[in-house]
C-alpha cells in the first residue's frame, strides 16, 4: 500500500469521525437523559465505577467517556478502507492482505464497539453493559482469528475455507452474547491476549525480514498501560468528576491504539 493512499484513507476516516463527532454533538444537545428511562441501570452505574460524574440530565451520562469511543471508529473506518482496497489490489503480499474479508470484519468489530460503548456510558444501563462487553470480546475474538490464520505462513487457504472461518469467528461473537454471562471477563481477556501475543512471537520468527516487532511491542505496551490507567479510575486516585480528562476516556483512546497496532502487525509488510 503506497503512502499517499494511505495518508488519503486516514483523512477520509479523520473527516468521517468528524461529522460523527458533529452528529453526536446535536443528538446530546436535543435530547435528553428522560430517553433511557425504564431501562434497567447498570452494575457499573449502581456502583459508581467510574470517575466521570453521571449526569443524568443529559443524553449522554458520561460525555468523555461517550465520545472517546470514537477512537473505535476512526480505527475502524481505517481497516475497513484497507480490507476494501485489498479487494481491488491484485499484487497481494501478506497472508492478511490475501483475506480482505478478515480485515473488513475487524474493522466492522471495531465500529460495533465504538457504538457498543457509547451507548453504555450514554445511558449507563445494563443492555448497554452487555453489548458493550459483547463488542470488546468481538474484536478479541476477530483479532485471534486473525493471528491463528496468519501463523500457518506456508498454507494458502481456499475461498470455501476462508469463508467457514469468518462465519465460525462470526458464531463465535453472537454465541459470547450469552457465554459472557458465565465467565470472567477479566481471566477470558487476559488469556486470549497472552495466547494472541505467544502467536505473535511465532509469526514474527517465522518472517523476521517482513514483520515489524515494533508494532507488536507497542501493542502489548499500549494495552498494559490503559489497564494501568484504567485501574486508577476505578479506584478514584486522582478521581475529579468534572474533569475533561478521565482514566476511562483514555483507556478507550489506548486500547483503539494498540488493537490497530497488533492488526499492523498482521497486515503490513517492512518490504
Amino acid at each position: 500500500m503506497s503512502k499517499p493512499f494511505f495518508i488519503k484513507i486516514i483523512i477520509n476516516a479523520a473527516l468521517i469521525t468528524g461529522g460523527m463527532i458533529v452528529f453526536w454533538m446535536l443528538l446530546n444537545a436535543v435530547f435528553d437523559g428522560s430517553i433511557w428511562e425504564g431501562m434497567e441501570i447498570s452494575n457499573s452505574a449502581l456502583k459508581t465505577e467510574y470517575c466521570e460524574y453521571n449526569n443524568v440530565e443529559k443524553l449522554f451520562h458520561q460525555s468523555m467517556n461517550t465520545y472517546s469511543n470514537l477512537a473505535y471508529f476512526f480505527f475502524g473506518v481505517i481497516i475497513m478502507q484497507i480490507g476494501l482496497s485489498d479487494i481491488k489490489n491484485k499484487n497481494k503480499q501478506s497472508k492478511l492482505e490475501k483475506f480482505p474479508a478478515l480485515s473488513i470484519l475487524f474493522g466492522i468489530c471495531l465500529i460495533y464497539l465504538c457504538f457498543g460503548s457509547a451507548f453504555f456510558h450514554a445511558s449507563l444501563t445494563y443492555l448497554g453493559q452487555r453489548v458493550d462487553m459483547n463488542g470488546t470480546y468481538s474484536i478479541s475474538i476477530v483479532l485471534f482469528g486473525i493471528a491463528l490464520y496468519s501463523v500457518f505462513t506456508k498454507i494458502e487457504f481456499s475461498d470455501k475455507a476462508k469463508k467457514v472461518w469468518l462465519v465460525f469467528l462470526i458464531l463465535c461473537i453472537l454465541a459470547f452474547i450469552k457465554i459472557a454471562l458465565f465467565i470472567s471477563s477479566t481471566k477470558f481477556l487476559s488469556g486470549i491476549i497472552l495466547i494472541q501475543s505467544l502467536l505473535v512471537l511465532v509469526i514474527y520468527f517465522q518472517n523476521r525480514k517482513e514483520k515489524s516487532i515494533i508494532l507488536a511491542i507497542s501493542s502489548l505496551v499500549l494495552m498494559i498501560i490503559a489497564v494501568k490507567i484504567r485501574s486508577l479510575d476505578v479506584q478514584k486516585v486522582g478521581c475529579d468528576p468534572a474533569s475533561f480528562y478521565q482514566g476511562h476516556s483514555v483507556w478507550h483512546l489506548l486500547t483503539a491504539l494498540s488493537s490497530f497496532c497488533s492488526y499492523a502487525f498482521f497486515r503490513f509488510s517492512k518490504k
